[in-house]
């Protein structure tokens, strides 16, 4: 039995890992997003997509993903848009009253990439934070991880 030439053993090996190694990518950028309901207080943050393009337009979208109406000190549903420093880079402007969430009620806020300034934010990662309280008036907080590439 002839053996195949140590060019293409290399070559198929270096594809297989490849192969291997794209699809725990792809797959764990599919599972990034992924809406849970669960029993009692829960809050989501959806994106379309965590890689973003520098000055393109970010839709967030905070759904209640609980069973108990959320509370936020204003309309900005206690969203903020941080460095992964903690340096605050964006808060929507908003009516300072009281705001409720219903369970599987969601909001939509754009992100247009500016920082509170109004100058443009830089290539980076941030994270995406929301803060809410249950009728119980304990914190309810979640956050995710974006990129901004050029």
């Amino acid at each position: 039995m002839k053996s195949l030439p140590r060019g293409l053993m290399i070559a198929l090996c270096v594809g297989i890992m490849s192969g291997l190694i794209l699809g725990l990518v792809a797959y764990s950028q599919n599972s990034h997003e992924q809406l849970v309901f669960e029993d009692g207080p829960s809050i989501s943050i959806l994106t379309e997509k965590i890689d973003f393009k520098l000055g393109e337009q970010i839709s967030i979208k905070i759904v209640n993903s609980g069973t108990v109406p959320l509370t936020f000190s204003d309309a900005s549903y206690g969203l903020k848009v941080t460095g992964m420093d903690g340096g605050l880079y964006y808060v929507p402007v908003a009516a300072q009253v009281v705001t409720k969430l219903e369970p599987k009620e969601e909001v939509t806020f754009v992100w247009n990439q500016k920082r509170l300034d109004n100058s443009d934010s830089l290539q980076g990662r941030y994270k995406i934070v929301v803060e809410g309280f249950d009728p119980e008036n304990n914190k309810v907080k979640k956050s995710i991880a974006i990129n901004v590439l050029k």
